[in-house]
């Protein structure tokens, strides 16, 4: 009989957890148990016993953390995301890690679009107008998507849904992938080019790309100046994959018109400034980082989201849904999708 904790569980998420686990005869004879916290080695204690945990990504299963569950046998991550995961650690003691690959394609390039829009049409500043008990149009004119060039860094799934709905919008798309998909080019006129030509020619850059050492930084000083003038910049993947120090020298040299962040390089983001003075939480962050992020807050052509772009209730569902399959899928001697 298999011991499984699930932590870091939203309420509305441990009913619909326990909803499906109802339903499914692999999970008869178990015990289950659900905690609050996240896991990491402070409370791994609760875990002791388990054979599997599942977590969300602000766990941190880091060797110290996992060495305390000596039953562990499988990671359920409810996230696409695993470097959250010792996978290292987790190979030499056999432990199966398991995530979520597909749960948001179209919910992630939905919320692409939606700020892409705030951007082009000034939405945040119009609504600021209005607040303010202005109804006039000065210094919120926009400019039209349609027959402009969009460079998509990354054509996995999401990249793929991004640019059917570019293609709606009548958009010339370029895009830089190490895998060129030939059905994009075929069905939506996609063009693959370099990155360096991607970055001359686009008059909008949106990354959908995981974080790796081949992707962090591919906007850094040493090429922000190759950018198109003008350039407004989308990030819903990774916050690391643009290098803060060169949005904001971009910003500052007016090459980059504007920018829309869901993701930060540093996302325990710093929201006032009084958190400096905590030694607690300055450890282990670069406080450069945290000032420049700090900086772009207070920009008037910088929007920025709290990693929001896969939360809606369908993508979150579909996330537990295929959690409890890898999970079922162990207790039956088959782990799909299998990181490690």
């Amino acid at each position: 009989m298999a011991n499984i904790a699930f932590f870091n569980a939203a309420a509305w998420e441990e009913k619909y957890l326990k909803e499906l686990i109802k339903s499914k005869a692999a999970f008869n004879k178990h015990t289950i148990s659900f905690h609050s916290g996240k896991l990491n080695k402070k409370t791994a204690v609760k875990a002791k016993k388990a054979e599997v945990v599942s977590v969300f990504v602000h766990g941190s299963l880091t060797n110290e953390t996992l060495a305390q569950l000596p039953k562990l046998k499988l990671v359920a991550t409810r996230s696409t995301g695993y470097d959250h995961v010792d996978l290292s650690y987790c190979k030499g003691r056999k432990i199966a890690v398991s995530n979520v690959p597909a749960y948001g394609e179209n919910t992630v390039a939905e919320q692409t679009f939606a700020l892409m829009l705030a951007m082009s049409r000034k939405i945040p500043e119009s609504v600021n107008k209005i607040k303010q008990g202005h109804f006039d149009r000065n210094g919120i004119r926009g400019f039209d998507l349609n027959g402009k060039t969009l460079g998509v860094v990354g054509t996995g799934r999401i990249g793929q849904h991004v640019i059917k709905i570019a293609h709606g919008f009548g958009m010339n798309i370029i895009a830089f992938d190490i895998t060129k998909h030939d059905e994009l080019v075929k069905n939506y006129g996609v063009k693959y080019v370099s990155m360096p030509q991607l970055f001359k020619k686009s008059d909008v850059i949106t990354f959908h790309v995981p974080l790796n050492p081949h992707t962090k930084h591919m906007i850094n000083v040493n090429n922000v100046e190759t950018l198109k003038k003008g350039v407004h910049l989308l990030n819903t993947s990774r916050g690391p994959v643009i290098e803060t120090a060169a949005l904001i020298k971009g910003l500052k040299k007016k090459i980059i018109a504007g920018a829309a962040l869901d993701v930060l390089e540093d996302e325990s983001f710093i929201g006032n400034e009084k958190a400096l003075l905590d030694e607690a939480y300055i450890t282990n962050r670069d406080i450069k980082v945290l000032l420049q992020e700090h900086v772009l807050t207070e920009q008037d052509n910088v929007l920025i989201t709290p990693h929001n772009a896969f939360n809606t209730q369908e993508a979150l569902e579909r996330i537990l849904e295929t959690t409890i399959k890898n999970i079922e899928g162990y207790l039956k001697k088959r782990t799909p999708n299998r990181v490690a």
